[in-house]
């Protein structure tokens, strides 16, 4: 087993960083016709935003995935030099940085389009091997998993992880389009990565499980990925933490939503932060619900935090 260095970050998110470009509209979109709202460009990625509230939230973290080495590509590096998270960026001169289109209606509930851009086209030889090997947890998403590229750098990211006895974290990402890609298939794909900590939404839950019910989903899929623990996501009913076979539900922070962009991203960075911290799993979620509250109350996926930093969202 490689030996590890102290000095290495301690979590390490792989998969894809891309750009939001958010769009809210001040009333219903008009087909075919315009309408006033706002346009923002954001930083955002799944994975990315994953390791950047890990990081606000006091753990150790890098980032693995690819860029284009175009202006947005040089931004996402600053931006993760900005926020504190070791920068494994992959610079692609074939494909551009990725991009996502977000639409947020007058709910605060989002709608997606993600481009093709480099975080697509992860391949294994781009996996900076000593990073992963010297990592004492990896995390990673369902967006590196339902296209090849970037699955086969995933799967090969989970086992030099696993072989260096790295623990693993798996977020399915979308109901969707594991619909799309067929429920059977995604399990055969995942089940096998390793995973000890899993983050469904409810509707990802039901249909990893076949089950509708919270609590059988959960505790069904623990079972599927080898007693791992489940921590399904509940929205405004906060989450529900299957651990040791024990369901144990947290209640949710009440906020206004203005945007749902990226809450369940960083749910898990703090809950992954909070638990490298040698929390229990329930307490981990509670403070994953407060930081959850925190992104949901404000516009994009890393809304900034208040003075106090993260004391202050739950505080």
């Amino acid at each position: 087993m490689p030996v590890r260095d102290a000095r290495a970050p301690r979590l390490c998110a792989v998969g894809d960083f891309a750009w939001d470009v958010l769009i809210r509209s001040e009333g219903r979109l008009r087909r075919g016709g315009d309408t006033f709202g706002s346009v923002a460009l954001l930083p955002g990625g799944s994975a990315a935003n994953v390791a950047v509230w890990a990081a606000r939230c006091g753990a150790d973290t890098a980032f693995i995935g690819k860029v284009g080495t175009d202006e947005l590509g040089g931004l996402a590096h600053r931006n993760l030099a900005d926020e504190g998270v070791a920068d494994h960026l992959i610079d692609s001169p074939e494909h551009p940085t990725g991009a996502v289109a977000v639409f947020v209606d007058a709910d605060g509930e989002r709608s997606m389009v993600s481009g093709h851009g480099a975080d697509h086209y992860l391949q294994p030889e781009d996996l900076p091997v000593r990073a992963l090997e010297s990592a004492s947890h990896v995390h990673l998403t369902g967006w590196s998993i339902f296209l090849d590229p970037p699955r086969t750098a995933a799967t090969r990211a989970a086992q030099l992880a696993a072989g260096a006895g790295a623990s693993l974290s798996f977020d399915p990402s979308a109901f969707q389009l594991i619909d799309e890609l067929g429920t059977a298939t995604f399990l055969e794909l995942t089940t096998g990565l390793g995973a000890t900590v899993i983050f469904p939404n409810r509707n990802e839950a039901a249909m990893l499980s076949g089950l509708r019910d919270p609590e059988a989903s959960g505790l069904r899929i623990a079972e599927l990925y080898g007693e791992a623990t489940v921590v399904v996501k509940l929205d405004v009913d906060g989450a529900l933490v299957c651990h040791d076979g024990t369901p144990v539900h947290v209640p949710a922070i009440s906020t206004p939503a203005i945007d749902t962009t990226g809450a369940g991203d960083a749910f898990a960075g703090a809950y992954l932060a909070a638990a490298m911290a040698n929390r229990p799993p329930v307490d981990a979620a509670t403070l994953a619900c407060q930081v959850a509250a925190h992104v949901v109350a404000h516009v994009g996926a890393r809304p900034p935090l208040p003075d106090g930093g993260i004391a202050a969202v739950h505080g």
